[in-house]
């Protein structure tokens, strides 16, 4: 497949970025604001596009013709306002959702956020965090995309043991960022995972077992 990165320069992006483009299975398009950017993943030898999750539908789906899946990790950061947590983390992948459909591509898979599916569970102290990974995955289980919700925990940026426990319901743990990559990368031609959502922490069952138990 080839594959539209939303997030291509977030930590989990570049970590897909580097697996798909050194795959002899897949092959990739990164989606980034800033020419500057573009440039620098062009110098690597990367497809790029340029296109804003602030920006129309119809930029986004343009960015990503020609694609057979898209995937997205884009995220606000911890750093903006309450703004661009509902700008990026809700609205801009309920347009990737739209941009989706409307340029025919039905692989979609997004990073999500453990226990988003829970209210009851939410850290109290990132409410409107989960709010927008909430009712974003709630868009994207009502659409017609062939979807997949990943929802790791608490974000590491430690190596890769390459292992994981996914489940329907977790309720703590953390993931390196590399294998949450790695995660999204076996799933993309997982059917198993088609249609479905999943809790995802470190653990002891290799990435590629634990996926078949989806």
């Amino acid at each position: 497949m080839k594959v539209f990165v939303v997030g291509a320069t977030g930590q989990i992006g570049k970590h897909l970025i580097d697996l798909l483009q050194n795959s002899e299975q897949h092959t990739v398009r990164a989606m980034v604001r800033k020419k500057e950017q573009a440039e620098e993943l062009k110098s690597q030898g990367i497809d790029v596009a340029v296109a804003s999750l602030e920006g129309s539908v119809t930029d986004i789906a343009e960015a990503a013709n020609g694609c057979d899946a898209i995937v997205f990790t884009a995220g606000s950061g911890g750093h903006t306002g309450l703004d661009k947590t509902m700008l990026i983390d809700l609205d801009g992948a309920a347009k990737t959702v739209e941009a989706a459909e409307q340029a025919g591509i039905k692989r979609f898979v997004i990073v999500s956020a453990l226990q988003a599916n829970h209210r009851e569970n939410w850290n109290k102290e990132m409410v409107p965090y989960y709010v927008a990974k909430h009712y974003a995955d709630r868009m994207v289980e009502t659409s017609n995309l062939d979807y997949t919700i990943i929802r790791p925990g608490g974000l590491l940026n430690e190596a890769s043991t390459g292992k994981v426990t996914a489940s329907t319901n977790l309720e703590t743990g953390s993931i390196p960022r590399e294998d949450v990559a790695k995660t999204i990368y076996v799933a993309l031609g997982a059917q198993q995972t088609y249609k479905k959502s999943f809790d995802l922490i470190s653990g002891e069952t290799k990435i590629e077992e634990a996926l078949k138990n989806i």
